[in-house]
């Protein structure tokens, strides 16, 4: 079963994930993601929907004409885990290390 990140392994976890950042009022971390138009935004998400349900691990997203917010949390245990980390190194090479 996967766990709770630690403070520490939730820090060195974000210094290695560039523009991803904590949300404010609960444990969670995200990032926004612009593109060229809808069509290259939604084809993004789709990438992101096949790897997620891969990973049995599903975002917290929103998407408006070329823009794509993402949230990560692992909501069986209350918080950040490696599973949102694992999954954000996983979108951003998907973006391109946008």
């Amino acid at each position: 079963m996967v766990e709770r990140l630690k403070p520490e392994d939730r820090a060195a976890g974000l210094n290695a994930l560039p523009d991803w950042h904590l949300c404010e009022g609960r444990e969670a971390i995200s990032k926004s993601f612009k593109f060229r138009d809808f069509k290259e935004a939604f084809g993004f998400m789709t990438q992101v929907a096949l790897a997620a349900e891969k990973m049995n691990h599903h975002p917290e997203w929103s998407n408006v004409y070329r823009s794509v917010d993402i949230t990560l949390s692992t909501h069986d245990v209350g918080g950040l885990s490696v599973l949102d980390l694992k999954l954000a190194e996983v979108i951003n090479r998907i973006a391109g290390g946008s």
